[in-house]
C-alpha cells in the first residue's frame, strides 16, 4: 500500500522483477522461470511443478531446456518413471542458483521497501 487510507495512492503498489539476461541471447530467466525451478525443487517433479503453475508439461519442459542451453549447464537431474515413478531434482548448480536468487530477492525487497516508502511519502506530501 502506497499511502494512508483515503489518499490517491492508497491502492497503488510498486512491483519489480529480477531477470537474468544473456549477453547475446537475451532473457534467460525471468520470475516465471525461477518459480518453475523452485516448484520442481519443492515437488520433485516437473509435471507437478507445471500443474501448480498451470502450464503444460511440454511448455515447462521446453522452458527448462531453453534455460539450460542458455546457461550452458544442467539445472535438473531427471530419473525416468518405472514401478516407483519418475523423479526430478535440482543439480548442485540448480540448488545454488535458486538459493542465490532467494537471497537476492530478500535483499532487493528490503532495499526496495525503503526506497518505495520514500517515493510514496514524497508523492503523498501536501504542498
Amino acid at each position: 500500500m502506497a499511502g494512508s487510507k483515503g489518499s490517491k495512492y492508497y491502492n497503488i503498489f510498486l512491483d519489480y522483477q529480477i531477470t537474468l539476461e544473456h549477453k547475446e541471447q537475451g532473457n534467460l530467466l525471468d520470475e516465471y522461470c525461477f518459480k518453475l525451478i523452485k516448484k520442481i525443487q519443492e515437488t520433485g517433479s516437473l509435471k507437478a511443478a507445471a500443474d501448480e503453475l498451470e502450464v503444460s508439461y511440454r511448455k515447462a519442459w521446453g522452458n527448462v531446456e531453453e534455460i539450460e542451453k542458455g546457461l550452458g549447464f544442467k539445472l535438473l537431474e531427471r530419473q525416468r518413471g518405472g514401478a516407483s515413478g519418475g523423479k526430478t531434482s535440482l543439480t548442485p548448480d540448480g540448488e545454488k542458483l535458486i538459493a542465490a536468487h532467494e537471497e537476492l530477492r530478500t535483499e532487493f525487497n528490503t532495499a526496495i521497501r525503503m526506497i518505495t516508502k520514500k517515493f510514496f511519502n514524497t508523492l503523498n506530501t501536501d504542498e
